[in-house]
Parts: structure tokens; sequence; C-alpha cells
């Protein structure tokens, strides 16, 4: 008699657990925006074009340019624009279309709405660990 309630107790837990799985699968499914799109599109650019390589997103990348996760802060779309499009002494100009460029924008605008970084002011340790 135990051995039977506990099986109906384990049949029933288990078809409740899938039938909450698909629900909330079913209800959390969202199609992705035009925006998330385009940001998805500017991150891969931005990978292609290695920005990395001098460039920081949160303090992860190379040395010799800024950081540029919260670059909206303190530019324009255009000022962006042109600085990708003409470069300067050490970037290089990018030769980007419409397109790629308001995708890029728009991966940048997503960083910048993410968040703050300021790795200037963390302190990194021996140990590879980072303080604030």
């Amino acid at each position: 008699m135990v051995d039977k309630l506990k099986v109906g107790i384990f049949i029933t837990l288990t078809i409740l657990f899938i039938c909450y799985t698909f629900y909330l699968y079913r209800i959390n499914y969202h199609y992705p925006t035009k925006v998330q799109l385009e940001a998805d599109m500017g991150k891969q650019i931005w990978q292609d074009n290695n920005c990395t390589a001098c460039h920081q997103i949160y303090g992860l990348g190379g040395f010799l340019g800024p950081d540029l996760t919260n670059v909206f802060s303190k530019l324009s779309d255009e000022q962006i624009s042109v600085k990708i499009r003409t470069g300067n002494n050490i970037m290089p100009s990018y030769n980007l279309t419409d397109k790629q460029m308001k995708e890029l924008i728009a991966y940048l605008r997503s960083l910048n709405r993410s968040g703050v970084a300021a790795p200037s002011k963390l302190k990194f340790n021996i140990d590879g660990t980072i303080e604030r």
C-alpha cells in the first residue's frame, strides 16, 4: 500500500514537472526585437574586425585604444561613426556600409545600457583577481 502511494506521488509530480516545464518555455518564448538583432549583428562586426585587439569592453581586451563600454555617455552616434570611418594616427579607418555602421553603433549602445565600466578605477591583484 505504501509503495503504491509513493509511486503514485512520484508519477503525479513527474507529470506536473513536465507540464510546468512546457508551460514556462511557452510563456517565456519571445521574438528578438529589431534592436536586439542589430546589436547582435554589430557584435559580429566587432568580432570580425578584431576590435578587441585594441579596445576593451568591461576592461577586457587590448590597451592600445580606450574602453568602449560606455562610449555613448561621451559621444553621439555621428561622432562615433566619424571616428570609425576616418580613424586616426593609431586606429585604421574602416570602410563599413551604412547598415554595418548602424549595427555596430547599436551594439555599442547596448553595451552602454548594460552598466558602467571604469577599468582605470579597478585594482588588479597579482593573483589575477580584481577589486573595486
